[in-house]
């Protein structure tokens, strides 16, 4: 009796890859050819584009029976979308990746290797170099895995990209996480299993523009540290109770300078920059308690983290529904 092939799923999350979608579906054709000792399944997820990246997405469909996809009803997020691909991947491997050739497909024979070693549960792709990146977004970029990785009981790697190839018992453990507010890079990491990390350099993107701009990271990395860290908190209740025991120094001192020395209080406009700073600190905390409390109350919504218009199956349906009719 012949052995099954083992099936690898390409999970690819596309937001207006129009351009793309033409260079990257030769480039992980070529590598399928390459890999022909496995089965392939594309599994393209468009999150509500506004250019014809549906379109493309449908044809590849029709052209291709191992093109499978879903269309978002809007924009939901990059997060949502690898979500989706994830659910609805088949493989008992799954890489995610994306459109732009920013993650080279021939990596994935590499890859796959390594889980078949049995050694890793996991290959993931971290950037060593930033080329073409512009330098303020390096930075900050290097200083927020320092700042996150201090707050956690696991590690986030510097570079990370969130391109990886995943056995089917890790992808099942991220998709089990079923929460709203999303960020894959530290679920990825909070799951755990042994993980290869491959080091490769920066590759500037094929065609389109980049949908991440510097303040959409910013909120993302945010999004990021509250998901999986209370360190906020903490550090808002310890600067709370340090105020409280400076203003306690500073009521001795003054007591016990108008009580000895008779010296009356004076200062109004240092007063006025005290009030005024810590002021701002604890509109700072209320704001670290409010970030909290808006993602405890879109959790307990239970809205679901994405809607599908259209997947290929409906697109089939419909075009053999217009053929009977035009008879």
């Amino acid at each position: 009796m012949e052995n099954r092939k083992s099936k690898i799923s390409v999970v690819v999350p596309c937001y207006n890859e129009e351009a793309a979608l033409g260079f990257f579906y030769p480039a992980i054709c070529a590598v399928a050819d390459k890999m022909n000792y496995v089965d392939w399944e594309f599994d393209f997820v468009d999150d509500g584009s506004s250019d014809k990246t549906l379109d493309v997405m449908r044809k590849f469909s029709l052209e291709d029976e191992r093109v499978r996809y879903i269309s978002f009803s809007r924009n939901f997020g990059k997060e949502a979308a690898m979500f989706a691909g994830l659910e609805m991947a088949t493989g008992d491997y799954v890489a995610v990746m994306d459109a732009d050739l920013q993650d080279p497909p021939e990596l994935l024979e590499e890859m796959y290797n390594y889980l078949t070693s049995g050694e890793y549960d996991c290959a993931a792709t971290r950037r060593v170099t930033r080329k073409g990146e512009p330098p303020i977004r390096s930075i900050f970029a290097k200083m927020f895995y320092k700042i996150i990785n201090k707050t956690l009981d696991f590690e986030i790697m510097d570079g990370a990209r969130d391109f990886r190839l995943m056995t089917r018992k890790m992808v099942d453990a991220v998709i089990s996480m079923s929460e709203y507010n999303r960020f894959s890079k530290g679920i990825f990491g909070w799951v755990g299993f042994r993980t290869k990390w491959i080091p490769y350099e920066n590759v500037e993107r094929v065609a389109g523009e980049t949908k991440w701009h510097f303040w959409k990271l910013v909120l993302y990395s945010i999004e990021g540290v509250v998901a999986f860290s209370t360190a906020p908190l903490m550090i808002s209740s310890i600067v709370g109770l340090i105020f409280c025991f400076l203003a306690f120094v500073m009521l001795l001192i003054v007591f016990f300078k108008t009580l000895i020395y008779g010296d009356p209080v004076a200062g109004w406009p240092s007063l006025a920059c005290l009030i005024l700073f810590i002021g701002g600190i604890q509109l700072f905390c209320m704001g670290i308690l409010g970030q909290y409390l808006s993602k405890m109350y879109l959790e307990v919504k239970g809205r679901p983290i994405y809607i599908v218009k259209e997947n290929n199956e409906d697109y089939a349906n419909q075009r053999k529904n217009s053929a009977v009719l035009t008879k």
